[in-house]
């Protein structure tokens, strides 16, 4: 048996609306988009979607949209997916290293606080593997400083704390890349309750427009297809199952795994578990598992083994003297098991009895 650490899920609903898209003609932005930008918006309880051409775009139109530029620091986890940094450098900033919590993965809030400058413009927490930062903690604390609070939420498609979606505590920007919780192929979202920063989304993704032809900023083009959007329509509306799945996956997970440090979960956050992360434990070397896990057909996988300012690039802009103690044991100890929602009961305990047997 193998197991596949990702398995995106393409059914006749998607292929149908495609073969809409084509029919029409209208293959670039237009109805499709916007109906996907609607409905992932009201699904989280924002205001305004703004859909674009991958999250990394949508991480870099969200800096833009807030003016962070040139001289700007924002303070971003070092344990992520480099995106997290290299949109702030995109938009001539500066991105400052945080630790993360050693039980969640996400940003620690002692770690951004002792990371504020007087240059320091936003706090840049992401939602890793599908648990919800401590937004509560970091809204007060960017409250208090006067900082923007701009979510990398990529990983957390209907993640919340409490009865509040992330995407809703600052600007917010979600993936659609082919393995994240519902797919557009390749794509993006920013998610915003603010009607002003909307609007500059949408001359962002637009070559700076607001009506064709005048140009009234510095835009790009950030765009996502309606042949993008025909794919994730469907998707969004299995998402809410495909949700439930995943954490009864990681319940059984819980229940059967042993030899391994399983993830934890913060009081009142609802993890959604774009990937099922664990820890190799003390005395075990963390590669000589997941080595021996692909042998017997697991899909395991490590995510982020280089912290983002151990990067070579990071390193030669100047951070090579960063420490961050927790970010770095963690890429060096953990690793991620297939816990998507297209898993069968024998496939879920094929991988258990691996990791147990390990």
């Amino acid at each position: 048996m193998k197991v596949a650490i990702a398995k995106p899920y393409i059914g006749e609903e998607e292929r149908r609306e495609v073969l809409a898209v084509l029919d029409s003609g209208q293959l670039t932005q237009g109805a499709w988009v916007e109906r996907l930008e609607h409905t992932f918006a009201e699904m989280h309880g924002a205001r305004y979607g703004v859909a674009t051409s991958s999250g990394t775009t949508a991480l870099t139109a969200a800096l833009l949209a807030h003016g962070i530029g040139p001289g700007d620091e924002v303070i971003v986890p070092s344990f992520s997916f480099f995106a997290t940094a290299s949109s702030v450098l995109s938009v001539h900033a500066r991105p400052v290293f945080a630790d993360v919590d050693t039980a969640t993965f996400t940003l620690s809030v002692a770690s951004a606080e002792a990371a504020i400058t007087p240059r320091t413009r936003a706090i840049m927490p992401v939602h890793l593997f599908g648990h919800p930062a401590d937004l509560p903690a970091l809204s007060v604390l960017c409250e208090q400083k006067g900082l923007l609070l701009l979510e990398d939420a990529a990983q957390a498609h209907l993640a919340s704390i409490g009865e509040r979606k992330v995407g809703t505590f600052g600007t917010a920007s979600f993936s659609f890349y082919a393995s994240k919780n519902a797919t557009t192929g390749e794509g993006g979202i920013v998610l915003t309750n603010d009607q002003a920063v909307y609007d500059k989304l949408r001359r962002i993704r637009n070559q700076g427009a607001s009506t064709q032809y005048v140009h009234e900023a510095l835009g790009y083009n950030f765009r996502m297809t309606n042949l993008c959007a025909a794919i994730g329509i469907p998707q969004l509306g299995r998402l809410p199952e495909w949700t439930q799945k995943r954490r009864e996956n990681a319940g059984f997970f819980a229940r059967e795994l042993q030899g391994v440090l399983l993830p934890e979960v913060r009081p009142g956050c609802q993890h959604v578990y774009h990937q099922y992360t664990v820890r190799a434990p003390a005395g075990r070397a963390r590669d000589d598992m997941v080595r021996t896990l692909t042998e017997r057909g697991v899909g395991a996988r490590v995510y982020y083994p280089t912290p983002i300012h151990k990067q070579p690039i990071i390193a030669a802009l100047g951070y090579g003297d960063v420490e961050l103690p927790v970010s770095e044991g963690l890429a060096k100890t953990v690793f991620s098991l297939p816990v998507h929602p297209h898993l069968s009961p024998e496939e879920l305990a094929f991988v258990a009895r691996e990791v147990n047997q390990c």
